[in-house]
Parts: C-alpha cells; structure tokens; sequence
C-alpha cells in the first residue's frame, strides 16, 4: 500500500514540476493542520471574473488592427506575422481556460458553493436532491450489472423473471437519469444567477464571446474547426516594398512623425500586454497556492502511511485518490494560463524588439534630417557671404548711382532665386513631383498675379538704356512730374504744376509700371543729357506797325534775353547729337513767325529754356520784348500772353 501511495505522490509532485511553476518544494510551505483533501482554487474564481479576463483578452487580441496599420517597413511583416501567430495560440487557450471554468463551475459542491456566495435553502435542497439522484443512479446501475450476470447464468425456469427484472431496472435507470438531469440543470442556473453571470449563464456568455472573433481561433485546436491562418495581402507587401526612402527635409520631417507615431502604439501595445500579464498573475495565484496545498497534504499522508494499520492505509488511499483527481483538475486549468503566460513573453519580447528597430529607424532619420538642414544653412550662408561681396564691390567700384542701383537690384533677385532653388531642393523629397508641384504653382500664380508679373517685366523696360532714373522729369498718364523712387511694381512721381511746371503740388502718384504697356497711357522724359524745354510767346501788333521793323526789334530782343543761356543749350544741343543723331544747329534756336490775321500782325515766338530757370527765362524774354517795342518809333501792342509750354505745332 505504501509503494501505491509513494507512487501516487511522485505522479503529483513530477506533474507539478514538469510545468515550472512552482519555484520551491513542497515542504517549504507551511505546514496544515487538516488533513482532508481542500478543493481546486480555481473554483474561488468569480464567473464575472472569467468573464472580464475573457474579453479583456479579445479586446487586447484585436489591437492587432493598429500594427496592421503602422507596418511601412518590410520587416514590420515580419512582427506582424509572428505577434498574429502568438495572438491566435494565446486566444485559443483563453478560451480553452473559460471553458474549463465553465465546466469545473457546473457541478459546484456545498463548498465551493458557500465559498462563491451566500446559497440559499433551495438551492442546497437541489445539491442534496443531486447527489441522492448520483447515488440511486449508481446503485441501480449496479443492481442491472448484477441482474444480467444472473441472467447469463439462469435456466429457462427463472429466465423470464430476470428478464423482466432487467427491463424494470432499466426503466428506472432512465427516470433516474431524467431526473438527475433535471436536478443538475436546475442546479446550474441556480449558481449562475447566485453567482452574478446573468440568466444566459457562464457558459452562454462564453459562447457569446466566442462569436465575436473567428470560429478557428475560439475552439481549441483538433476539433473539427479548420485553422485559418491568414496571410499579409499582396498589396500590403507591393506598398511596403515600393516606399521610397525619404531624401528630402519634408519627407525625412514626415517620416519622423510617422515613426514617432508608431514608437507611441507599440508603447501602448506594449503597456497593455503587461496590463494583461498582471490579469494572468492574479488569476494563476490561487490555482498555484492550491497546488502547493495539495502537495503539502500529500505529504502529511506519507508521513502518517509510516505508522498506519490496515484500515488507516485504505483510508488514506482513498484521499490520495481524491488528491489526484483534484490536482488533475487544478493542472487542467493552470496548463492554459502558463501558457499564457510564456505566449505573453513571447510577444512582449517582440513588441520590445519592434520597438527598438523603430528607435533605431528614427535615430538614423533624425541624423539625415539635421544633416540635411546643416547643408542648407550652409548652401544659404554661402549665398549670403557671395551677396555681400558682390555688394561691396558694387558699392567700391560702380560710381554711377543709376548702374549701383541695377547691380544691386540684380544681386537681390539672383540671390532669392537661389535660395527658392535651395530650399525647394532640400525639401523636395523627389525632383520629379517638386517640378510638377511647381508647374501647378507657377500656372496659378501667372493667373492670379497678370498684373504684377507684367509691372516686373516694364520695371526692366524702365530701367533701360532709353528708360528713366531717380530725377528725371516725366510726364505719364497725363501726370508732370520728377521721379522720386522705381520699384519693381510701381514707380513714384512727385507731381509738378505751376508756371513752367516747376512747383511741386505736394502729392506725390503711385503709377503701376505695367502702364509702359498700355497703348493709351504715353510716357514722356527728357532726352538723355539734356533739360530743357520749348517756350512759347504770342504778341497781337496792330495792322498798321511796319512788318519788317517788327520782325527785327523782336528777334533782337530775344537774342539779347537768351544770350546768358546759349551756352547751355548748345552743351544740350551736343548732347543730343551723341545720344541719338546728328541735329543740326538751327534746332535749338529760337524761332520768331509774323503773319497777318484779321485784327492785325500776330508774332509767335519760340525758344528753348533750361527747366530749372524756366521762370527767369520768361521774364526776362518779356522785359526784353516790351523794351524793343516801346522804342521810337514805338510798335503799338494790342495783346500779349504769357509764356507756355510749347509741346508741338
């Protein structure tokens, strides 16, 4: 007997070993009082309970959709397919456990049932009625065993009493068991609704989970279910096999995001893999704690076969029995939840290193991108440094304020084309999509900015060899004026009115420089290297004056009032001879015309001034004038007006 019970305790203790849970021996628990066979721990475990580690598990199995959809890397598949792998086993044993719940949980004993919650009396009345059920059941099963044997062996006299013996047992052992399933089926419900799992029961509720995820990953392997196991689409593999990798600054700033993006999902994944690590643990202790109890009594047993007689052995045989079946009920349970467990490593291990390649991705990215923007500055400061040499040098040997200012413009619209071609390039991550993208740009911008694009063409008209300068004298538009500032849009005036046009307005006309393009808008300037300007005079003689005479004292007298002048205007007259053609001498010489008309002789007289002593030129060319026609014999004037320009006949 002692050799049986020795046997018995090494199957126990191997078994317990064999799954690596229990980090120490049996003896170094504490000892126990009692004696009697304890039950499974696991049947402490609330149906609530189950159920919220069930579906914590499906909610946590479904996280799988997120990976799903940060894989852009070829090896991401290669996580996905191994954590789909892990995920898949890991559900099927969770299920596997609740349903070894469920059915340890459907035949609960007056224990288990005081220990899950307060039983009422009829529920007890249905617990004993049960077992008196299971009692009945075996005894008549027994008498039936015992009647057939007798009937095998009787004659023909008793024959038909036995069979008639066995028929009635055997109609009893059907309403026993009809009744005995009516009692078990009644006594379920009873628990279930005590214990808090609703009418359906914990069983049902399983079942319900079970629907929510596909049937190959709810049953446990081997039972009819075909195992699907689904492969990474082609397209999933075309799209993560044609990325590019990004060269550009928006590219490499886009794909940081991303991988910062992805870091922080696998972080959560990561959390709530632990999360429901620890939800493995709490459920593992109790199951654990009673295996260890078990073992523990098995050896109390031992140690009390060494003295024991007989009658003792054969009791002692009996609890051992009752151990084994116990301790196979415990393992039954706690086989999925290890493995479980070692699933849950597995994947946690995998979720680190995914992890880590994602760090390193955007370690390396992060080292392109501030490359990428060292160059840049670098490329932008060489721009700079070429600009500000080439201003220096503008400003040391270019005298000539109009040409400065051409260079120096010149120098600002290289020097920001440059930087756009910089920046543009350095951000682009592919020059082909830059280009398109730059070619829609461009086609809107000429659309929605016509007018401005056509005043920075005219600015170079502007500025050309025959174009104005900062102080020139124009007349645009209909608008006298001295310009005071060319931009690249617009040109400014300072408005000139007044005798001569001379006398600032106080007003100073914006004009857009695309007006150079309009057919109705004329722009008048001074010819180039001169300032001057033609000047009429009309004197009304009477009928009677002598022609000749009249025609002498006046050319005289402008003679004498353009003398202090004729110099300037022949520096002008030269001048004009250099920037444009040869002008021949009498071109700049006033001109005098007498003619009749019907209230007497009429003398037009027309002559070039300076613009700036314009005022002075007039006065003294009518004093002059006055004095010749008042000598003896004086002319007698009817009429004279005042100097005008004199634009054309």
């Amino acid at each position: 007997m002692r050799l049986i019970m020795n046997h018995g305790y090494r199957i126990v203790a191997t078994a317990v070993m064999s799954l690596g849970l229990l980090p120490c021996t049996a003896s170094q628990n504490p000892p126990s009082s009692s004696t009697t066979p304890s039950t499974p721990g696991a049947a402490a475990i609330q149906p609530s309970e189950i159920i919220e580690f069930l579906s914590r598990t499906i909610a946590w199995y479904r996280q799988r959709v997120v990976e799903q959809q940060i894989a852009t890397e070829p090896a991401d598949l290669t996580y996905i397919e191994e954590n789909r792998r892990v995920a898949d086993q890991l559900l099927q044993l969770a299920f596997e456990y609740a349903r070894a719940q469920a059915q340890l949980l459907s035949k609960p004993t007056k224990t288990q049932a005081q220990a899950q919650a307060p039983i009422s009396d009829q529920y007890l009345r249905l617990a004993q009625g049960a077992a008196k059920a299971d009692q009945d059941l075996q005894g008549t099963q027994k008498e039936l065993e015992d009647a057939r044997q007798k009937l095998l062996k009787s004659t023909s006299a008793s024959r038909k009493l036995l069979e008639s013996q066995v028929a009635e047992l055997e109609s009893e052992i059907n309403l026993i068991q009809a009744r005995r399933d009516a009692l078990n089926g009644m006594l379920e419900f009873v628990a279930s609704s005590n214990s808090g799992t609703g009418s359906a029961g914990l069983r049902a509720q399983i079942e319900e989970l079970a629907r929510s995820v596909p049937s190959s990953l709810s049953h446990p392997q081997g039972t009819g279910q075909a195992a699907t196991t689904p492969e990474p689409s082609s397209s999933s593999n075309n799209a993560v096999a044609k990325k590019v990798q990004p060269s550009g600054i928006w590219g490499l700033s886009a794909d940081l995001i991303r991988l910062s993006a992805k870091r922080h999902t696998l972080g959560d994944e990561a959390y709530s893999t632990g999360e429901l690590a620890k939800d493995l643990k709490a459920f593992r202790k109790p199951i654990l704690d009673n295996l260890r109890d078990l073992i523990h009594q098995g050896d109390q047993l031992f140690s009390a076969a060494d003295t024991a007689g007989v009658a003792e052995l054969g009791q002692q045989r009996q609890q051992i029995d009752a151990l084994t079946s116990q301790f196979k009920q415990a393992s039954g349970l706690l086989l999925p939840l290890s493995k479980i467990g070692v699933l849950l490593d597995v994947y946690q291990r995998s979720l680190n290193n995914w992890s880590e390649n994602v760090r390193d991705q955007w370690h390396e990215e992060l080292r392109l991108l501030l490359l990428r923007l060292g160059v840049l500055c670098t490329l932008i400061a060489i721009v700079l440094a070429v600009g500000e040499i080439w201003r220096r040098t503008t400003f040391r040997y270019v005298h000539d304020s109009r040409r400065r200012y051409q260079f120096l413009l010149l120098r600002r619209v290289l020097m920001w084309i440059a930087i756009v071609l910089i920046v543009v390039f350095a951000f682009a991550t592919q020059l082909g999509s830059a280009v398109t993208f730059a070619g829609l740009i461009t086609a809107g911008v000429a659309v929605a900015l016509q007018n401005v694009i056509v005043s920075v063409v005219a600015y170079f008209f502007l500025i050309g060899k025959y174009g104005i300068r900062v102080g020139d004298r124009v007349q645009i538009a209909g608008v006298t004026g001295e310009v005071v500032d060319i931009g690249l849009v617009r040109i400014h005036v300072m408005e000139l009115a007044g005798p001569g046009d001379s006398q600032p307005t106080g007003r100073v006309v914006a004009l857009s420089n695309s007006i150079v393009f309009q057919p109705t808008a004329g722009l008048f300037k001074q010819i180039p290297g001169t300032n001057f300007l033609w000047h009429e005079l009309k004197l009304t003689l009477s009928p009677d004056t002598d022609y000749h005479a009249a025609k002498e004292r006046i050319s005289q007298a402008v003679d004498d009032a353009l003398s202090e002048y004729r110099d300037s205007i022949e520096a002008q007259r030269r001048s004009m001879e250099v920037s444009l053609t040869t002008i021949s001498s009498a071109d700049l010489k006033p001109k005098i015309r007498l003619h009749y008309i019907a209230s007497g002789i009429e003398a037009d007289i027309r002559y070039p001034v300076p613009l700036d002593q314009a005022s002075e030129m007039d006065d003294r060319l009518m004093r002059e004038v006055m004095a010749a026609l008042t000598r003896e014999p004086r002319l007698k004037l009817l009429s004279a007006e005042m100097p005008t320009a004199k634009v054309a006949d």
